[in-house]
């Protein structure tokens, strides 16, 4: 987690504010073992790949659903702007930040329970950011249904349209071409010009697209729960967006076929009984629920 410490003058001061960070790396330890029995992840990501090529959710899902020559998304894909905004709600579950309201005596299921703010600490990320601040500021909580609908800006309530959050592939694309994966062109289409995203670093995509094709073919384990928990969003929420069929497209036709199958086995999954089950999160399959409903 991102701790903010102030400025301070004078010694007895710093060693002050040394004394309380060594305290809050102490605590931070005990919450992030007590997230790992919780099925909670603490603030890291993908292993394996250096520190200017790791990819939120969000930016997965992009890379997957964009053209690799001509930078943009399908103009016929309806789906991902609802898809990237489950992606910031597991990504901010994952993280700590987000979690259901308890069950109570009498079970709810988990598109009835509502979303709060465990944690309002900073993320390191200007979309999730954004998000969690929507979150925590409501004054009445909201469940994950109405939070994809809130955030994607599709709410017949006018005065709840500021909680939409604006460009996001735009602004995902940015934060791509910042790590190096994507650049930035202006293309003309005759009566306009648009900015597109070319890719640059083919490598980190084909990484992505052979951990997608993995996960479902040689790692296959026929069980969600032992699945690691980002990548089981990952292939949720890229079905979900319509783009999961670019990351099988290069397979030949056994292994679609089998990828495919193993892919409708997990659509099949009932999240309210997954969700009941040890080292879970209750985040992620509240939004696969709110996805396959």
């Amino acid at each position: 987690m991102t701790s903010i410490t102030q400025r301070s003058s004078g010694l007895v001061q710093r060693r002050t504010e040394a004394s309380r960070t060594a305290a809050d790396k102490e605590r931070e330890l005990g919450r992030e073992e007590q997230d790992a029995a919780r099925g909670e992840e603490p603030d890291r990501d993908d292993s394996g790949d250096s520190k200017e090529t790791r990819l939120t959710l969000m930016e997965e899902v992009l890379l997957l659903g964009l053209k690799d020559r001509e930078g943009y998304t399908s103009f016929w894909n309806d789906c991902i702007s609802s898809g990237l905004r489950g992606c910031m709600l597991i990504e901010l579950g994952l993280r700590g930040r987000l979690q259901l309201e308890p069950c109570g005596v009498r079970r709810k299921s988990l598109l009835a329970r509502k979303v709060l703010c465990r944690s309002d600490a900073p993320t390191g990320d200007v979309l999730l950011d954004e998000a969690l601040k929507h979150i925590k500021e409501t004054p009445t909580p909201e469940t994950v249904q109405s939070w994809i609908e809130l955030l994607s800006g599709e709410t017949w309530n006018p005065l709840k349209l500021h909680y939409q959050l604006r460009n996001v592939r735009e602004r995902l694309a940015k934060n791509l071409v910042e790590k190096g994966v994507l650049t930035t062109e202006k293309q003309n289409f005759l009566l306009f010009d648009m900015t597109t995203h070319p890719l640059t670093n083919s490598n980190i995509k084909q990484r992505l697209i052979k951990k997608v094709q993995e996960a479902v073919l040689e790692k296959w384990v026929n069980d969600p729960h032992r699945m690691d928990k980002r990548l089981l969003a990952l292939i949720f929420l890229a079905h979900s967006s319509d783009v999961l069929e670019n990351a099988f497209a290069p397979l030949i036709d056994d292994q679609y076929d089998l990828a495919m199958k193993r892919v409708r086995q997990l659509l099949e999954l009932e999240p309210e009984v997954e969700s009941m089950k040890t080292n879970t999160n209750e985040m992620l399959w509240a939004v696969v629920a709110a996805f396959t409903k």
